[in-house]
């Protein structure tokens, strides 16, 4: 990686677009510092406890939500947007034939989760100063409640709007570079927290460096489950048509591991922690159980954790993949599956390799996503990343050095030609 970077930056095309992203990321962390007019901090700073829904979302905007900044909210509203004009795709027509219209069709469902983005932002928006923390507002009055919304809501879509800028003329995915750059700024505090508590005697040398060589057992455990893939051969017929000949060609499929991506442990994740959430604003014994019960570490989470993954593997790899049409498109080219006849048996086939990639691609992902947390109940240590934040830490990573190698690759190509 640190190769490929160093040959890029002698490039003058890649080294204007590190450096414009790196500066994006500069304007994404200066923001990140400028509070709401109108509200304490230190009132919010409450809600902030381990195993807290609002944890997990500080976490992922950097700390702004903690210190309830412009982007406080963070890039979520993007994200649940996209997700739900995805979901919507499969039941609502016109975003279906817009999903096959390839680049134009492509504009317009961008264009509807960008209004979706700011719906969601505004109802969040909305929920968040009116309800969760009401308290926090220093001079309540119309004008403040509106004032703290429409900045909450201009913070977002500034950020996606920053996303889609580092897309165009950047590297990487913009918006998961964001989410990226916000994980990753907690990694310093966490450093010097640890350090500190060393060196004081509270936390064992031993303890320390144990724990660093499972993080970094588990990093090389996602590259292998992020890059692990499946080929399936494909052999394609020769059709002669006047005096040339067509195809014969063998090439393959390939089958992703894990082909839903993080998706499956942030639902799982925001799921498990809702009702600890919604327990920590009531006092009452069977409040007080629920959150003992749904604590992070403990039996009923871990196994609740490891079904919902699994569950959501499945359900978000069977909106995305659909086997009947591969294998349709598969018979219309000529193309066949060695030892399989096209068509149904090749469909159930496809269907059967999905299914069981699945399951071993989002067993992986529970045991990456609870070792983290295992390791902070076992060894009383903080563990700066989570294990979702280690799979997004270590995906962007590794998407963003694939894309500067074709970049490089292309530019050597090109380079051949002339």
């Amino acid at each position: 990686m640190l190769e490929t970077l160093r040959s890029a930056w002698k490039i003058k095309e890649l080294r204007q677009r590190i450096t414009f992203t790196l500066l994006m990321l500069v304007v994404f962390r200066l923001g990140s510092h400028v509070p709401v007019a109108g509200v304490d901090p230190a009132q919010i700073a409450n809600f902030f406890q381990e195993g807290n829904l609002f944890g997990l979302f500080n976490v992922f905007a950097g700390g702004a939500l903690e210190n309830y900044t412009i982007f406080a909210m963070g890039i979520f509203p993007y994200i649940n947007a996209s997700i739900i004009v995805q979901l919507l795709g499969v039941v609502i027509p016109k975003f279906e034939e817009w999903s096959k219209e390839g680049p134009e069709g492509q504009k317009k469902m961008q264009q509807v989760v960008r209004y979706g983005t700011i719906v969601l932002a505004l109802i969040q928006a909305t929920g968040m100063t009116l309800g969760i923390f009401r308290s926090a507002v220093l001079n309540p009055s119309t004008f403040t409640y509106a004032s703290i919304i429409i900045t909450l809501v201009a913070g977002t879509a500034f950020l996606m709007w920053l996303g889609e800028l580092i897309n165009d003329r950047g590297l990487g995915n913009g918006i998961s570079v964001i989410i990226f750059a916000g994980i990753v700024s907690q990694f310093g505090p966490g450093v010097l927290q640890t350090f500190e508590l060393t060196r004081i005697g509270q936390l064992n040398i031993f303890t320390v460096l144990a724990t660093v060589i499972i993080m970094l057992t588990l990093i090389v455990g996602i590259i292998a489950l992020e890059e692990g893939q499946r080929r399936i051969p494909v052999q394609y017929a020769k059709r002669v048509i006047g005096r040339k000949t067509y195809g014969g060609q063998s090439t393959h499929i390939p089958f992703k591991v894990n082909q839903s991506g993080v998706i499956p442990v942030i639902f799982a994740s925001t799921l498990l922690m809702f009702p600890s959430t919604i327990a920590g604003f009531i006092e009452h014994p069977v409040a007080n159980w629920i959150t003992r019960v749904f604590a992070p570490g403990g039996g009923v989470h871990s196994i609740l954790f490891i079904l919902f993954i699994l569950f959501f593997a499945y359900f978000y790899t069977a909106i995305q993949f659909d086997p009947n049409k591969i294998a349709t498109d598969m018979k219309k080219n000529g193309g066949f599956i060695p030892g399989l006849r096209p068509g149904r048996p090749t469909a159930e086939f496809l269907a059967r390799v999905s299914s069981r990639l699945t399951l071993a691609g989002a067993l992986s992902l529970a045991l990456i996503a609870t070792a983290p947390v295992i390791l902070q109940a076992v060894f009383k240590i903080n563990i700066i990343f989570g294990g979702v934040g280690m799979i997004i830490v270590v995906g962007v990573v590794l998407e963003t050095v694939k894309q500067i190698e074709s970049h490089m690759m292309m530019r050597n190509y090109q380079g051949f030609m002339k």
